[in-house]
């Protein structure tokens, strides 16, 4: 990429944030600017509804795969930067068009064009017209407004313009910080990794709590999540705080206090929700997150998801909830957690629990078996003998 090139960086709904838009820009910009980073050379700067990111010496192809983890960004292009000027941007688009045109068997396209500075005197609609009309001039191209094989990109911003044919998609969403942190329960499954994600999408920072059942699961399990953490790290940019609970014990109590196991589960995820809430408070947390899908298991009724949900007081999000397997499993291939996902693990949720778990618990009913339990004490041993371990990208 030449010093006349640099990456045009799109935003969507940030657009809609009225007073506080100038607060998620700058979110953005500070989550771009350290994406690039490592970069030598590299710098981010606002204009007006863009970000321009020069990538300098790593090259635009390490500043686009750095950017497509930043939650916020919608998509990236990497363009051509030229005076404004309608014969500088038409030459350039004839450029464009010659080398994108091999690429496609029946190479139609069309030109798009935004000016944001209105003073700039030739409108949008005549800007395409003029562009366009260059190309098929030079390059004997059809034009096909409606499904054209390539599309021709043209931005007029106020000091210079952009030209650019290729379009890279983000992740969209908000960045990472600004509605909160959360508390993510993560397992070595699909789901909750999938779960951290979303809400890594929706502006949250991270850190999680895992449920250990040593000897059932084992050092494997442990070190399999701590990568799962890994990873929901590298889109956050920052570490994840992994809290390892030691469960065994709890969850013996647990099972024994159901009786003949039908409720096993709904008590061993109440407790699960009443120390990870423990731990999210001590460090600033305001929800809770889980992987739970409606219906996907026998916990996940409507019925057991609300007597699970009435053991926390913080809310518990469940951005996983409306989603088949299916749309869970093609999510996790796409964010790189599938893989790590699917190696053989021990769940603590599987252990001691009957052939035909309770699918309608009553809240009535669970409360009854709690009372025989220490329930607080419990739930502040349990937290307070959790330990750390910092999973960084």
């Amino acid at each position: 990429m030449s010093a006349d090139e640099a990456l045009l960086v799109r935003w969507g709904e940030i657009f809609l944030k009225g007073d506080n838009r100038s607060f998620f820009e700058r979110a953005l910009f500070d989550r771009a600017r350290r994406a690039v980073e490592r970069s030598p050379g590299a710098r981010v700067e606002r204009t007006h509804g863009r970000l321009v990111v020069w990538p300098g010496e790593g090259g635009a192809r390490r500043a686009i795969r750095a950017l497509e983890r930043v939650f916020g960004i919608v998509s990236i292009s990497p363009a051509r930067v030229v005076a404004r000027d309608i014969e500088a941007i038409s030459a350039v688009a004839v450029e464009l068009a010659r080398a994108e045109a091999p690429k496609h068997a029946r190479p139609t396209f069309k030109v798009e064009s935004r000016r944001s500075d209105k003073r700039f005197p030739v409108g949008s609609m005549e800007v395409s017209r003029t562009v366009g009309a260059a190309v098929v001039a030079a390059l004997a191209l059809p034009v096909d407004v409606h499904t054209p094989a390539f599309t021709i990109g043209v931005e007029i911003g106020y000091e210079r313009a952009f030209v650019f044919a290729e379009i890279v998609p983000g992740p969209g969403g908000l960045p990472v910080g600004v509605t909160g942190r959360v508390e993510l329960l993560l397992s070595g499954g699909i789901d909750s990794p999938v779960a951290g994600w979303l809400c890594m999408k929706r502006g949250c920072s991270l850190n999680a709590t895992y449920f250990h059942s040593f000897p059932y699961t084992g050092e494997k399990t442990e070190d399999k999540v701590a990568r799962l953490a890994a990873q929901l790290a590298a889109w956050q940019q920052d570490p994840v705080r992994l809290a390892v609970v030691p469960f065994t014990d709890a969850q013996k109590q647990l099972r024994d206090a159901s009786g003949n196991g039908r409720l096993a589960v709904v008590l061993y995820r109440r407790a699960m929700l009443r120390v990870a809430q423990r731990i999210a408070l001590r460090s600033g947390a305001k929800a809770l997150a889980t992987g739970e899908a409606l219906a996907q298991v026998a916990s996940q009724t409507l019925e057991n998801l609300g007597v699970i949900g009435a053991a926390a007081t913080l809310p518990v999000l469940r951005p996983c909830l409306g989603h088949d397997k299916l749309e869970t499993v093609a999510l996790a291939q796409r964010i790189g957690t599938y893989e790590t996902s699917i190696e053989p693990y021990d769940d603590c949720c599987s252990l001691f629990v009957p052939d035909h778990p309770e699918t309608r618990a009553k809240l009535a009913t669970v409360e009854e078996l709690e009372s025989r339990l220490p329930i607080e004490a419990m739930t502040e041993d349990l937290a307070s003998r959790a330990t750390e371990r910092i999973c960084a990208p």
